[in-house]
């Protein structure tokens, strides 16, 4: 029993350290890759079309679910704020409170979850396919760089275009608020605009900014990294595509809560 018992336990270190090996392992890959996607940023010669069509892709195709969501959110944002300030007497802070919260937290946190959710999980899905169908395999064999093109476009476009929905969702959104606060629940126009503009600065666009530019390197990276290695890591046909997928999104917006955690706690 005791020879057993120490063999059971050999097994079980076996499967742990090797679980663990294979864990570092993807980790390593994974950031080798981010770092060509950005050397090659920097090699020309640059896809310039194919950059303004993904800047199309990602961008002008997820305007509508941002000017739905910012629009709604803050209208949500209205309500409740007037609601809890109402209680201390301080419905003329509703401005303030409406503003900042979208444009450092809310408004790059959400943007990027939409847009990790539409147009991410279509470029994960999109280079996996190309990836099991050996499309990729191919521009090797004929000296192209896979990177160049099926990264670094994605990464540029993103780059451009996620602070400009980010602002789009910000500015649809404090109008949202100012529906609800203003013309339904009877804040004054000039005390809503007239207190946001105090209490708001610079650094707090900068901030907003910076998040939505940090949030677009982990889409591309999270989502090209997932359909590249297809059929490596999630395993071959439509099931590998799918599960690459998944695993995108769901890690996209696990690493973007989580980064949009320390950003706030530790940088600003």
């Amino acid at each position: 029993m005791a020879t057993f018992a120490r063999l059971a336990d050999m097994f079980l270190l076996r499967k742990l350290g090797g679980a663990g090996l294979e864990y570092l392992y993807r980790m390593g890959v994974m950031g080798l890759f981010l770092l060509k996607a950005f050397f090659y940023v920097f090699i020309p010669p640059l896809k310039f079309i194919r950059v303004v069509k993904r800047v199309h892709f990602i961008g002008f195709q997820s305007m509508l679910v941002i000017v739905l969501t910012g629009g709604f959110t803050g209208m949500v944002l209205g309500f409740q704020g007037y609601n809890s300030l109402s209680k201390f007497g301080s419905e003329a802070f509703l401005g303030p409170m409406v503003g900042l919260s979208l444009i450092k937290e809310m408004g790059p946190v959400l943007t990027a979850l939409v847009v990790a959710g539409m147009a991410g999980s279509a470029i994960t899905a999109e280079i996996g396919i190309m990836r099991i169908t050996e499309q990729v395999d191919a521009m090797e064999l004929m000296g192209l760089n896979p990177y160049r093109y099926l990264v670094v476009p994605n990464l540029l476009a993103i780059m451009i275009s996620l602070p400009l929905l980010t602002a789009i969702f910000d500015v649809i959104g404090i109008f949202g608020g100012f529906l609800i606060g203003v013309k339904l629940l009877g804040v004054g126009t000039g005390t809503y605009f007239g207190e946001m503009a105090s209490y708001m600065a610079m650094k707090d666009i900068m901030e907003g900014v910076y998040k939505s530019l940090s949030f677009g390197i982990i889409i591309v990276w999270v989502c090209c990294f997932k359909g590249y290695y297809t059929g490596v890591f999630t395993g071959f046909g439509a099931e590998g595509v799918s599960r690459a997928t998944i695993q995108a999104v769901v890690l996209c917006f696990v690493l973007i809560l989580a980064w949009d955690y320390f950003m706030t706690s530790l940088l600003f």
